[in-house]
């Protein structure tokens, strides 16, 4: 029997500017905390037109990095939906960002692993604490336009208001298809040498 997984909240309108603006602010924090410079000097250069002075760029690298085709960013509230979709999101799984702000993230998520996703995502929620945002790094098929599969792996931060009140969660995400098709095509060699250098061995009947 089929096993039933977690529907998707209905599809909601766009958020607004200001809560765009809000949520960008909560990933540079997420993503300073995820993955902090070794001391506060380490993203602070002089300013070559001001001898003397220093300009701080953390908010620039925040922005270049949220704005990176490289990997995709993806941030999702508390029931799943996408409030957030950078470039690489684009590019790795061919929804335009109006395409998927709004929509549950299952529009990425293989319908098989559906259940087990949000099993995963209901306990990050519930108890405010994800195993993938501790370094581990997960490797899982995901959905891409028009159906075809990327293989990804992931690392999770879960976002929470000033407050502490736990909001959603953002993934960084990289497509490592291309690897995993040559690691798949290695063993399937190493799988037809190993099997004819048994044949070899095998006595004559």
């Amino acid at each position: 029997m089929k096993m039933p997984h977690k529907k998707p909240a209905p599809a909601e309108t766009s958020p607004s500017r200001e809560e765009r603006v809000h949520l960008d602010n909560l990933l540079d924090e997420a993503l300073s905390e995820s993955f902090p410079a070794s001391d506060s000097m380490a993203i602070q250069f002089e300013d070559e037109m001001s001898p003397g002075s220093v300009v701080d760029l953390s908010g620039t690298l925040a922005e270049a990095v949220l704005s990176s085709r490289s990997d995709a960013i993806v941030a999702a509230d508390k029931n799943g939906i996408i409030r957030f979709w950078n470039p690489g999101a684009e590019r790795i799984f061919g929804f335009r960002s109006a395409e998927a702000v709004g929509q549950s993230l299952d529009i990425i998520i293989p319908e098989r692993l559906r259940r087990r996703h949000w099993d995963g995502y209901d306990h990050a929620m519930t108890t405010g604490r994800s195993r993938y945002g501790e370094g581990d790094v997960l490797a899982v098929p995901a959905l891409r336009n028009g159906g075809g599969q990327v293989s990804i792996e992931f690392t999770a931060v879960l976002l929470r208001a000033r407050s502490g009140t736990l909001l959603g969660i953002a993934a960084i995400l990289r497509d490592v298809t291309k690897r995993f098709e040559e690691i798949r095509a290695l063993k399937r060699q190493v799988g037809s040498i190993r099997a004819q250098d048994e044949n070899r061995q095998e006595p004559a009947g």
